[in-house]
């Protein structure tokens, strides 16, 4: 399947909606990846204001 970017969240996802914010605003046009394991110990997670460990998109078009 191919990975899509929810643009509320940044989550990268392979559905056709995000299972976290329940959007279907959708890209496909990201670039830049980052993983968090440990949000709560996450320099980067903070900056995202991300709260659950996956991985991201850093720019969403």
């Amino acid at each position: 399947m191919v990975e899509q970017v929810c643009r509320e969240c940044h989550r990268i996802i392979t559905g056709q909606t995000c299972p976290i914010c329940s959007s279907s605003n959708l890209s496909s046009d990201w670039s830049g990846m980052v993983i968090i394991i440990d949000p709560e110990r996450s320099e980067i997670a903070k900056k995202m204001d991300v709260r659950g460990a996956d991985k991201y998109a850093l720019k969403v078009r």
